[in-house]
């Protein structure tokens, strides 16, 4: 995904939700949607493809409260609260903002930092293996990383930053592919939720057609839910909710499977022949 910049068709950016992440988190997926692609008779060097990585902003102070709280409180189910402290601690921290008046450096606002990341990681993929030509871009969120790139897509289409290229702004927005997605519990506070514009408005109208927001879950996965549920404009924004059973019987069959999402090859099959379609 990562060689000449003159044969790519489609540019790919992913981002991690919850739980403990390496920065290396999206090569099993990308790997497994590369041997997908090219089952297909397409060529993998046609997909632009650049990670968000997020973790470490949080990670550390939960980490030492950790340490700090286990043998405190002589807690049980060690493994399951660590997955406890990075989901609730990454939701409460993403939208509060720090007390006091000093909002700077490391204290700043975590929405703030985060969506820094995405900013660069946007620039980085076009300025880098695109070479500043806009393509029809992808969206693959996990877990929480739906919810945070709805976010950042929703403030790019209601405040756009004009210092950065259309492309940066999301205005080639062609596909949205949520899995393991809890988007619909940050959504009890408003009446009639509504979802970003998708596809984007400002999509070249030749890709309009292909665009598609698919969202898939496990029925064994607490955290990942349907989005076409949530309201009627999100019912017709989201094209599908695709029920898929990931991983196999270790894990599979049990809450577990939240994360399994990465090295399932039938999920990497679904989203390969999505991309196949900007590729030809």
């Amino acid at each position: 995904m990562r060689k000449t910049q003159s044969k790519k068709r489609v540019a790919v950016l992913v981002i991690h939700g919850i739980g403990a992440q390496r920065r290396d988190f999206a090569e099993p997926l990308i790997k497994g949607v590369n041997r997908e692609v090219r089952g297909l008779g397409c060529s993998a060097q046609s997909i632009a493809c650049q990670s968000v990585f997020w973790d470490d902003l949080l990670a550390p102070r939960q980490s030492e409260y950790l340490q700090r709280a286990m043998p405190h409180g002589r807690l049980n189910y060690r493994r399951l609260r660590k997955f406890v402290v990075s989901a609730l601690g990454d939701a409460g921290a993403y939208r509060q903002r720090p007390s006091g008046s000093d909002v700077s450096g490391d204290f700043s606002h975590t929405y703030e930092r985060v969506h820094r990341r995405i900013e660069e990681a946007m620039s980085e993929l076009y300025n880098g293996p695109l070479a500043g030509r806009p393509l029809p871009l992808v969206l693959l969120a996990h877990s929480f990383g739906g919810h945070i790139l709805s976010n950042y897509v929703w403030d790019s289409q209601t405040r756009p930053d004009r210092r950065l290229s259309p492309f940066e702004r999301m205005n080639w927005l062609s596909g949205f592919v949520t899995f393991g997605c809890n988007i619909p519990l940050f959504t009890f506070a408003v009446p009639d939720p509504v979802p970003i514009r998708f596809p984007a408005p400002k999509l070249p109208k030749r890709f309009r057609a292909r665009a598609r927001w698919l969202n898939f879950y496990d029925p064994d996965d607490v955290l990942g839910w349907p989005l076409q549920p949530v309201s009627a404009a999100y019912a017709r924004a989201v094209d599908a909710d695709v029920r898929l059973q990931v991983g196999g019987l270790a894990g599979g069959w049990t809450p577990a499977a939240h994360l399994l999402y990465w090295r399932d090859g039938r999920f990497a099959s679904h989203v390969a022949r999505f991309l196949a379609e900007f590729i030809g």
